[in-house]
């Protein structure tokens, strides 16, 4: 995991990171989820995501697999500049000497790993696809359901990476990915089992919120995690007026009398 602090915003959330600001009608929530997104809204952007080129989007959250976006987002940067002018994305990036891409991406952590990840998944979207814009058309237009499918029989594309390239690329409702942040937030608040896996929170999060909620819902739950929901100094620590989802949260594995934190999958543990 990298050392690296978090920016002080969400790139992938606020106003760089695409998307369209919307404005949602909060009405009456149906659900404790819905209700904490609708409070996040309040708080952060409220955005309807899509529009971002499929490949890119692809490649920009394998360099976000476990680091964070002031680390990921400038070898992203340096690696477009240095092959998104040629013909194929796809095929200039599988061509590529891999020392180039490692040296492009080495501030994004694991670049040998993620180099050959971003190789390996090139080449296999200029030969099944034909190039970038082709898989570009593929993500947009098919079944959801199957697009994902596709993307994690990729080696070295998971759950969460399948679901960014969804939402952000495809503009897709009902898709919340789900990372770090928010794998501990919903299982903090108690609105996901505490031993709940990441496959499994988003199982709960993607039925118990309206489709359309879904982007913003993950953009600022990452926001929250960041400022608020920490991992190990939790701003509920502070008393009620120092969180804004205080009246909504169960605080799993947060003591407030001791001020200590243990992962919510730890506090139903046996002594």
């Amino acid at each position: 995991m990298s050392d690296d602090p978090e920016p002080s915003r969400n790139i992938s959330g606020g106003h760089d990171g695409g998307g369209a600001a919307v404005e949602f009608d909060r009405g009456s929530a149906e659900t404790r989820a819905e209700e904490v997104v609708d409070r996040l809204g309040e708080l952060y952007w409220q955005k309807s995501y899509g529009g971002q080129h499929a490949f890119v989007s692809l490649v920009r959250t394998i360099l976000s697999q476990n680091t964070s976006d002031a680390a990921s987002q400038p070898a992203h940067d340096r690696l477009m500049d240095q092959f998104d002018d040629q013909v194929d994305l796809a095929a200039a990036l599988a061509d590529a000497p891999t020392d180039g891409i490692v040296k492009a991406i080495r501030s994004a952590g694991l670049y040998n790993q993620k180099a050959a990840v971003i190789q390996r998944v090139a080449a296999h979207v200029r030969d099944e696809y034909g190039g970038a814009d082709a898989f570009d058309r593929y993500v947009r237009t098919e079944d959801a359901h199957q697009v994902r499918d596709t993307l994690l029989q990729l080696k070295g594309v998971g759950p969460k990476t399948a679901d960014c390239v969804l939402l952000f690329a495809g503009g897709r409702d009902g898709v919340f990915p789900v990372d770090t942040h928010v794998h501990r937030i919903y299982r903090r608040l108690g609105i996901a089992p505490p031993d709940a896996d990441h496959e499994e929170v988003r199982e709960v999060l993607e039925a118990r919120m309206p489709p359309e909620k879904c982007g913003f819902g993950h953009t600022a739950s990452i926001q929250f995690g960041r400022e608020y929901c920490t991992a190990r100094d939790p701003a509920c620590l502070g008393g009620p007026e120092a969180c804004p989802l205080y009246d909504l949260c169960d605080r799993v594995g947060v003591d407030v009398e001791t001020g200590t934190t243990v992962d919510p999958a730890d506090s139903t543990a046996s002594p």
